[in-house]
């Protein structure tokens, strides 16, 4: 499902979206006869396509992967048009697949943020959402109400949800196409001191196993569970365990932790954030949005998704370096390859708004 005004923009959608985990020359074959792009958008009423075209996913449908979802964390209007909305929609496309005979799994790619503000915690699956706990912004209390959807309405479908923990870089490569929490860390990395613990953890997982955990366990005829975190758990390195690896590859020497600046840090990360020079101003807004997850100190278990998976994802320490050095190189831009010129892939649908 893409959002596009044409068949040409929504295939230059998708291959500006996945050239990075595909060869150019694969993954255009793929979108010249193995993938079907349905031009619409997915918090519209059955994604605003017309009826004929519904019916035809309906009929074709045998298991729904939900991944789609705004992340934007200051938006209440927003997140709930996309992440409550959107969910709902999907949920009717499986109900209606399901009503056909066809439906094997619904997957739904939630986060490890439905657990809300934590401190200094180990969360479980089952333990996650406290509906008495407060969010830390739109995006997670959406998510969460998007689960509870998930729940009751596919109540009596097989389905999986599996919550991601922060997800940064690829364990196999420096290249990436997601920045601003690499942003983030690049604005903490310059800091020669830190308003952090140098002991607390952070719950960091490359992408490419959090990729292989949802593709294993969405296409396994029978999970041991049904909500999965795809997470670091145990695993999660401590700050001082990334600053002292980010400080060796620059050099430097790492930098002191000093706990009791956290409070005036936040205050002055707002500040910068809305009237800080340009050079600064954007590190500063993207880390005002990630500060409360990078403070709480909480890990989520993954000892369900590493047992489904044989094995657990690669430590951020190991792999760090050259993500933060590609992206300096890079202005925190990737460089797209233009889509190659040849016949055009299959698309069904109307224009999306």
């Amino acid at each position: 499902l893409v959002r596009a005004k044409s068949a040409q923009e929504a295939e230059e959608k998708r291959w500006s979206a996945m050239q990075l985990h595909l060869g150019a020359a694969e993954f255009r074959e793929h979108l010249r006869t193995r993938i079907s792009i349905v031009r619409g958008d997915l918090a519209e009423r059955r994604f605003g396509v017309d009826d004929a075209t519904y019916r035809a996913l309906a009929d074709a449908t045998d298991s729904v992967l939900h991944c789609g979802a705004s992340l934007n964390r200051r938006s209440e209007r927003i997140c709930a048009a996309v992440n409550v909305l959107g969910t709902l929609e999907a949920i009717q496309l499986a109900r209606a697949a399901a009503t056909n005979g066809g439906l094997r799994r619904f997957t739904f790619v939630s986060t490890v943020a439905v657990a809300g503000e934590r401190a200094h915690e180990v969360v479980s699956e089952d333990g996650a959402i406290d509906w008495n706990r407060r969010d830390y912004d739109p995006y997670a209390r959406t998510k969460k109400i998007a689960e509870r959807l998930v729940a009751d309405l596919l109540a009596d479908v097989s389905r999986v949800v599996v919550r991601p923990s922060i997800v940064l870089g690829d364990s196999g490569r420096p290249e990436t196409t997601q920045f601003d929490m690499v942003r983030a860390f690049d604005f903490l990395a310059r800091l020669p001191i830190l308003p952090l613990r140098g002991t607390d953890r952070i719950d960091i997982v490359p992408a490419d196993w959090v990729g292989r955990a949802i593709a294993v366990l969405h296409r396994r005829e029978k999970p041991a569970h049904g909500i999965y975190h795809l997470s670091a758990g145990a695993g999660s390195p401590t700050y001082r365990d990334i600053t002292t690896r980010l400080a060796a590859d620059r050099g430097a020497a790492p930098p002191r932790f000093v706990p009791a600046l956290e409070r005036p840090f936040t205050g002055a990360v707002r500040f910068l954030s809305r009237r800080g020079p340009d050079a600064v101003r954007r590190g500063a807004a993207l880390l005002d949005v990630f500060l409360p997850y990078l403070t709480w100190n909480t890990v989520f278990d993954n000892a369900r998704a590493v047992a489904e998976i044989g094995a657990p994802p690669a430590a951020f320490p190991t792999y760090c370096t050259p993500l933060l050095r590609f992206a300096r190189e890079n202005h925190f831009r990737y460089p797209l390859v233009p889509l190659p010129a040849s016949g055009a892939a299959p698309t069904r649908g109307v224009s999306a708004r």
